[in-house]
């Protein structure tokens, strides 16, 4: 294009053909402001990042303008790809994408691990205009023996990322910018980038991560945009009014109670309730059903099947509930719903506007939630995250320090996919993106040292250690960035259910073996061990269900436990509290006054036992780096929680003086539990001591430790 144009009424910009359909097909009085703001960056090529709450037309504002474009410039082959977290996001989408597309007449296509090998080699021979994929299923295509990455990709103008917050804040985001830098490798030019996301903290960061090579250039995002009508600023101030919502907070005290609430309330309604673990929304669904309540399951460990079925149930009826873990909290339709009930807290507040935005979507209707908390601990984290809702706060997206297991990775993914790279050439592969650049240059030694690759005149290419640890069914264990947890399928006849955790087929026990899955109890019939599959038939009840975790366990950060301290010293949100949760908060703050004092943090010997504790209320990742940087004086046996450090029983007010005046001067990084290495994909391809300074990097939050060392201490208790 010559240079970038901006007639005064954006429609003008985009192809008169989706113009005529947008009015007559869709029956759109207009477009919304963000869609309107986004054509013209979008035409004219810029990287963007739109920014809308749930259901606010973000995919239409990127493919519009994009479509008009693809039309304008006679893009030829698969031009744009449209990536997803989610394959059932990815399935959602595809009817709208293909409407769309065929305005224009051009197509639209879907490739994950679900689409049978047939559609695959369909879509490589008749290569699709749009295509809907995810991070992993990019990196399988550009490592296949049967996907000719060259051609296929040589097409590539756009990649739309759609909620790019939930890649940015793990390892899949590192995995994303390594592929789609490798991508524009293949393609042979720089390919636009547009992000799609809920509301957060840092918009302007999130946009310079995105792009990836050319964000962290040093040159800020020049002409690149964030478009965001609705927000006025990166994050609203404490004084403005609370976000629109009806939001209620209730403490009922135990699931069961939670279910008897849920039964008798909102009768006649649709209603989402989203729970915190696998093992609660079985519990839940269990429950309700035993109350007469029409009611449906969905989490990870169901069987796609399941979930699809009870998704599509879900959507056709109207008085029914829908219990999920978070898998329902991005944008895949369920229907119109009526409520959200949130059992006890998420863990970050953009999870809740999510959430919340799944509501509210009926002209007429407004978004709601009603939190039931079932303990003092559940009734004091939503408090502490509608106390930050309520003043317009949500959290940066902070992609996770010190990505080495992902490095490792992709250098392995792309000797696989170019088959022999120069072993000083494969750093131009990313063009200089962080940590994929001479700092990696130690982890290509150690996976030559190691066997992970072989060396040959100058080239390097996959070796014998790559292929046992790697290479099962084609190095498809390599495309994917995170470790399943081993888990047996339950299988009912020939009908997948789910899976469960073999923890519950192993335990000793009297009598029949009975799990709990998808909101029914199954007797266990018969184990496969070899296959990891269990059997089982249907039976009344007396199932039970659990799942265990990989990995550290998700924590309350610094800037939530700091919210909750502002709780107990009598904040309250501006959200309705019934009265049951009015009472047990003032009961909450009764029992923690000492715990708490306006001016500082606490220092308490005695209490419920004879440690002392530390009252920081810094989070837990802020705790475990006071815990290692006060060794001296620290518990040895502790486990660091978000609101205290237990310090030694014989501790002395000197010994505490001295230990803090030094710390405040050097501050540690916990120490690793070599064990926890094993939820780190690929950590196997690091020198230990590298993959355990990157999961100890993960553990820390040195900016909260310090400003916990930097605060007055209240000594409380006995006399130090």
């Amino acid at each position: 294009m010559t240079g970038p144009v901006e007639p005064t009424d954006p429609l003008d910009l985009l192809h008169p053909g989706l113009v005529h359909h947008i009015v007559n097909t869709l029956g759109w009085p207009g477009l919304r402001p963000l869609q309107e703001e986004a054509i013209a960056p979008l035409v004219n090529g810029a990287d963007a990042l739109l920014l809308a709450p749930t259901a606010g037309g973000k995919t239409e504002a990127a493919c519009f303008p994009l479509l008009s474009r693809m039309d304008g410039e006679k893009w030829t082959g698969t031009s744009v790809l449209y990536v997803c977290p989610l394959k059932a996001l990815l399935n959602n989408l595809l009817p709208r994408l293909e409407t769309y597309t065929s305005w224009l007449g051009r197509t639209a296509a879907l490739w994950h691990g679900d689409v049978p090998q047939t559609r695959r080699r369909r879509i490589l021979r008749e290569r699709p205009d749009v295509l809907l994929t995810t991070p992993e299923s990019l990196e399988a295509m550009l490592v296949s023996v049967n996907v000719d990455h060259t051609a296929f990709f040589s097409g590539l103008r756009s990649i739309v990322v759609d909620e790019v917050h939930a890649f940015a804040g793990d390892d899949r985001g590192w995995h994303l910018l390594a592929v789609l830098e490798r991508l524009e490798r293949v393609a042979g030019r720089p390919v636009q980038r547009v992000g799609l996301s809920a509301t957060v903290g840092n918009p302007e960061q999130l946009l310079t991560w995105l792009r990836g090579a050319r964000g962290s250039d040093g040159q800020g995002n020049g002409g690149a945009r964030v478009v965001a009508p609705h927000l006025h600023t990166e994050v609203a101030p404490s004084s403005e009014p609370a976000p629109s919502g009806d939001v209620q907070l209730d403490y009922v005290g135990s699931l069961a109670n939670a279910a008897t609430v849920i039964s008798a309330l909102h009768r006649g309604e649709k209603r989402l309730v989203f729970c915190e673990s696998r093992k609660q929304v079985e519990e839940l669904g269990q429950s309700l059903r035993a109350k007469g309540v029409t009611t449906f399951l969905s989490h990870a460990s169901l069987s796609m099947d399941e979930r699809r079925r009870a998704e599509e149930a879900f959507a056709d009826a109207r008085d029914c509930v829908i219990v999920s873990t978070s898998t329902l909290e991005l944008g895949i339709d369920v229907g119109d719903l009526d409520r959200v009930v949130q059992i006890d807290a998420p863990g970050t507040v953009a999870s809740f506007l999510q959430r919340l935005g799944r509501t509210g979507r009926r002209h007429g209707s407004t978004r709601n939630c009603l939190f039931l908390t079932l303990d003092e601990a559940g009734l004091l984290s939503a408090a502490a995250l509608l106390l930050l809702w309520t003043r317009g706060w949500v959290e940066p997206v902070v992609a996770p320090p010190e990505p080495r297991h992902i490095v490792a990775q992709q250098i392995l993914a792309l000797c696989l996919q170019e088959h022999r790279v120069g072993d000083r050439l494969w750093q131009d592969w990313w063009g200089g993106l962080g940590p994929f650049g001479p700092a990696a240059e130690p982890l290509v030694r150690h996976l030559v040292e190691g066997g992970f690759l072989n060396l040959d005149a100058g080239l390097m290419f996959i070796g014998p250690e790559a292929e046992q640890r790697f290479g099962y069914r084609h190095f498809m264990d390599l495309t994917a960035v995170f470790t399943a947890a081993p888990e047996f399928t339950v299988l009912a006849g020939r009908t997948e259910i789910g899976t469960t955790d073999p923890a519950l087929l192993t335990e000793r026990i009297t009598g029949p073996r009975r799990l709990l899955l998808a909101g029914r109890s199954w007797q266990v019939t018969y184990i496969d061990w070899s296959r990891r599959r269990c059997f089982v038939e249907p039976v009344d009840g007396g199932g039970k269900a659990r799942w265990g975790g990989v990995g550290l366990s998700r924590t309350a950060s610094y800037a939530l436990t700091r919210a909750a301290r502002e709780v107990m010293l009598g904040s309250t949100p501006r959200v309705a509290l019934t009265r049951r949760a009015a009472n047990a908060l003032d009961q909450l703050r009764d029992k923690g006054s000492e715990l708490v004092d306006p001016d500082a943090t606490v220092l308490l010997r005695g209490g419920r036992d004879t440690n002392v504790r530390w009252w920081t209320w810094a989070g837990y990742k802020a705790n475990a780096t006071l815990a290692a940087t006060l060794n001296s004086v620290a518990d040895p046996l502790q486990r660091p929680t978000d609101m205290y450090v237990r310090l030694r029983e014989d501790l002395t007010l000197r010994e505490w003086r001295q230990a803090k005046t030094d710390a405040e001067e050097r501050l540690c990084l916990p120490s690793v539990d070599p064990r926890a290495l094993n939820g780190m994909k690929f950590s196997a391809a690091l020198p230990s001591h590298l993959a355990e300074a990157t999961l100890a990097a993960r553990m820390a939050d040195l900016e909260g430790a310090a400003a916990s060392l930097g605060e007055h201490v209240q000594f409380t208790g006995r006399t130090m």
